[in-house]
């Protein structure tokens, strides 16, 4: 009986945490902003409907040069074995090592006035192109988002992918059907739950992005609207509105991507006995295929790589490549007053935020995959959640809760103490990794196990802490370091809810460093090759620790 109480008593304080940190700031948001007056002074202005047209822009561009990235390198990876077949899986994770705000820095290097490609094009004969001007910065922010985001499409697609049987498709080819009639007919209709897991999580990441079009001047997003109202958020609720605005469109987006790759559910999808359908890669496949990889991997770290020369250059100017090197920018990054206070603060919130998304999605996962209570699939639906949801929503509700409600302001200051505000932002958001991770652990360890511990007189506690805790190390080792090292370079929720230099994390730091004039932006560079050797660790731990299950970590 205590048991069972006990259990319920976990699903209220879970749904009280999800109340709080979830519901109340979207409430808070579309309470203040959902007003008719409100709408009609969006759309009647100008400004407005164009920062909306063009975040839907960015959105279906960068989601569509995913999918043409993303698809070619899944097919090859489950179609064909090739050598470097391994190393390519792992070089696939390697543009998420950098928030790609910040290997914007990186890419005006290549793409500036007097950067690489014009430099090319000037030794060549040719006239300079003003990549980062005019329109052309709309180009440049979506590429540099696609180049950030396809993994997120890969691994979904890969996954996908493994999960069809071999048998359909040579019953297609014993029938008569080409390579191009089995993809179109069989493969990418089975393809759609792979699709609209990564391409909706792509499509909303895209429309929400703030970093990266304030980074390259591109003020007329939405994103960047609601940015620039932060300072008058307490007298007009126009800046509520335009979040709401943004929400309302996420959601649009994802019913629609939805609708438009809907299944019968009637295929089924999953492998039989055949086992694995890939087949050694001969002639032109056997070029093909690694060939891929490599020139979208090349593509992918060249603003990760212009990143690290230019912090390492002394001077780089008309030229391809650094004349000099120094390390005199990092020593300019160390020196720099905002920069090591910047750096304990992201750990002092990224670690509450780690315990935090911890203990609430292992409990979360133990619910769903153990205690299997009626109606426990709601919870890991609130736990995925906040993938769905804007991240610029939620922390601009926190901001909205600290100036209406006393209580929330008291707890939750962003002026004074933004602690305990930044690590329950930074956790909501990370919690489907955890939640992820540890349900993966879950379902691979037998509850038989627990089961006989229990039969030789262990209590339940007892039981899953000696017997299932254990086994399930890695996949907490794996949760914990997601919700940590994505915490540290936390975009959104970083730019908005820390108000003062002294509590700067560290992507705050990094974009006021790259805003001031001169040496600025040199010294961000310097102070962005730590953040991006701080990740690739994270992702190479993560990666060998979960192997090829690390793509369900980003999966809605």
């Amino acid at each position: 009986m205590f048991a069972k109480t006990a259990k319920f008593a976990v699903v209220a304080l879970l749904l009280v945490f999800f109340a709080l940190f979830l519901f109340l700031p979207v409430f808070t948001v579309v309470e203040q902003g959902c007003r008719l007056s409100l709408f009609r002074e969006v759309f009647r202005n100008a400004l407005y409907v164009q920062g909306l047209f063009n975040s839907l822009c960015i959105a279906v561009v960068t989601t569509t040069l995913v999918l043409l990235i993303s698809l070619p390198l899944a097919l090859f990876y489950d179609r064909y074995d090739f050598p470097g077949k391994g190393l390519c899986g792992i070089s696939v994770m390697l543009p998420m090592i950098l928030p790609p705000f910040v290997g914007a820095l990186g890419f005006q290097q290549i793409l500036g006035h007097y950067g690489i490609l014009n430099t090319l094009l000037v030794r060549l004969g040719a006239s300079r192109i003003d990549f980062l001007a005019g329109d052309n910065v709309f180009w440049a922010v979506c590429a540099i988002e696609a180049l950030h985001l396809y993994p997120i499409m890969y691994l979904n697609l890969v996954t996908s992918l493994g999960n069809i049987d071999p048998a359909l498709t040579e019953a297609a080819k014993n029938l008569g059907a080409g390579k191009g009639t089995i993809l179109r007919k069989i493969i990418l209709p089975l393809l759609k739950p792979g699709l609209l897991a990564g391409g909706s999580l792509v499509l909303i990441w895209s429309f929400t992005e703030l970093g990266t079009p304030l980074m390259f001047g591109l003020t007329r997003t939405t994103a960047v609207q609601v940015f620039n109202g932060i300072n008058e958020i307490g007298t007009n609720p126009l800046p509520y509105t335009l979040v709401v605005v943004m929400l309302i469109s996420s959601l649009l987006l994802y019913v629609l991507s939805r609708f438009f790759l809907r299944t019968n559910g009637n295929a089924s999808s999953v492998k039989g006995s055949a086992g694995t359908s890939a087949v050694k890669a001969k002639g032109l496949a056997a070029v093909a295929a690694p060939g891929a990889f490599l020139i979208v991997t090349l593509l992918a770290v060249s603003p990760h790589i212009a990143l690290l020369l230019t912090a390492f250059s002394r001077s780089w100017y008309r030229t391809l490549l650094p004349k000099h090197f120094t390390f005199m920018h990092f020593e300019n990054a160390l020196s720099h007053k905002i920069v090591i206070p910047s750096i304990i603060n992201s750990l002092k919130y990224s670690s509450l935020a780690m315990v935090f998304a911890l203990i609430v999605g292992t409990l979360i996962a133990v619910i769903v995959v153990r205690w299997k209570f009626r109606g426990s699939s709601i919870l890991d639906l609130l736990a995925m959640t906040p993938l769905a949801v804007p991240g610029i929503v939620v922390a601009f509700g926190f901001l909205g809760m600290s100036v209406k409600y006393v209580w929330a302001n008291q707890l939750f200051n962003p002026v004074d103490n933004p602690l305990l505000l930044l690590a329950a932002a930074y956790a909501v958001r990370r919690l489907p990794y955890v939640v992820r991770s540890v349900s993966s652990g879950l379902e691979q360890t037998p509850e038989e196990l627990e089961n006989a511990a229990r039969n030789l007189g262990s209590g339940p506690f007892r039981a899953f802490t000696k017997v299932t805790l254990p086994l399930i190390t890695a996949n907490l080792l794996v949760g914990a370091l997601f919700a940590f090292s994505f915490s540290m370079l936390e975009v959104s929720d970083s730019l908005i809810l820390a108000q003062k230099a002294e509590f700067y994390p560290i992507t705050k730091a990094l974009l006021e460093l790259a805003l001031i004039l001169g040496s600025g932006p040199v010294t961000a560079c310097a102070f962005g090759v730590w953040t991006m050797a701080f990740m690739s660790a994270a992702l190479g731990a993560g990666a060998i620790l979960l192997g090829k299950r690390i793509g369900s970590i980003f999966r809605l």
